[in-house]
């Protein structure tokens, strides 16, 4: 079954029924007997729940003051503040198209921020505020992180401020491409609900350390809506690197992703993405591709359109040698050995 993929609910319900025994009394009247394996009053009751509860309350209130509320023209969003200085990074879509932002704090206090850089590809972006007393975020390692992992997600969904939600972590190193065509870094998929509004935020771990950005949520074309459980966050390694970067000088200076140094366009068939630019100086134009030639697979992978050219990018190291597979406007194929150089920033 195909998904689509939509930038950031599902209801929890637990029913617990235990079993009625009625007796009759002398008046005729049934009475409902306790459950089985009630507790009676007085009976100690296992902890184990109540220091997972006392957890939670713990990372929420530790993490909570550092997660904020990002209003643009365009909508709502989430942010993480970084550091004390007023940096706070949150998705680049969120901020798309803007400059200038009202930042509102947990405390009720909002503040004018604006954009210190914003990096596409990797979905990230750092606005700046003038802020006194801000809570920076403690970032985890999320190279760390195991599938089954609790994570709990923590921002202003369709506008509620610091809502919180919860699951784990479902799966790593998930390839993922936007509607517009980015193919992200390897994200952190979890069962935790990522609402509108929730982009940009935090999702944290019992540790109440963040580990991740929560970005997109998954859509399901059979039914229409978000499809319940499947959610994506940039791992927090990535976000601290991007971010540090976007503090330091503006824009990405090594952004670690893998550059081809082409435009392309989707055959209609299927069968490749045509080159129909080449980037002076760049890897394809030094190993020799050509306006008109047509990349048909990338080491290996299969390529069919722009998005998944872009994911085979994503999943590979700068400074690799691989072969780029070509269809020439003559009809033969060859094989091109292509040395990928850094995606600029």
């Amino acid at each position: 079954m195909s998904r689509s993929i939509v930038h950031a609910g599902r209801y929890w319900l637990a029913a617990c029924l235990g079993a009625l025994t009625l007796a009759s009394c002398s008046g005729g009247v049934s009475v409902a007997q306790d459950p089985v394996g009630a507790p009676t009053p007085g009976q100690t009751i296992d902890s184990t729940a109540g220091d997972l509860e006392g957890n939670f309350i713990a990372v929420i209130n530790q993490v909570s003051p550092s997660v904020v509320v990002i209003q643009t023209e365009g909508g709502l969003g989430s942010g993480v503040v970084v550091d004390a200085h007023g940096n706070i990074v949150t998705n680049a879509h969120v901020v798309a198209g803007f400059s200038t932002f009202r930042v509102l704090l947990p405390t009720g206090k909002s503040y004018n921020g604006n954009l210190v850089g914003t990096f596409v590809p990797d979905d990230l972006a750092v606005i700046h505020i003038s802020a006194p007393e801000l809570r920076p975020a403690t970032f985890g390692d999320s190279d760390r992180l195991r599938v089954g992992s609790i994570a709990i997600a923590i921002g202003s969904p369709l506008g509620l401020q610091s809502s919180v939600t919860e699951g784990i972590v479902s799966a790593l190193g998930r390839e993922v491409t936007e509607p517009n065509g980015v193919a992200l870094p390897p994200l952190i998929q979890t069962s935790t609900d990522i609402n509108p509004g929730n982009s940009g935020g935090a999702l944290a771990d019992l540790r109440g350390e963040v580990i991740g950005i929560p970005t997109l949520a998954a859509q399901d074309p059979q039914v229409g809506g978000t499809a319940p459980g499947i959610g994506f966050a940039i791992p927090s390694n990535v976000a601290k690197d991007i971010a540090s970067q976007l503090i330091q000088d503006g824009r990405v200076t090594n952004s670690h992703r893998a550059y081809l140094g082409v435009q392309v366009a989707a055959l209609a068939d299927g069968s490749g993405v045509a080159i129909y630019s080449l980037v002076p100086g760049g890897p394809a134009e030094d190993a020799d591709l050509k306006v008109g030639d047509v990349i048909s697979a990338i080491d290996g992978r299969v390529v069919s359109d722009q998005p998944a050219l872009a994911s085979a990018l994503s999943s590979l190291q700068p400074g690799r040698s691989i072969p780029v597979q070509v269809i020439r406007p003559d009809g033969s194929r060859v094989s091109v050995q292509v040395t990928l150089d850094v995606l600029p920033g």
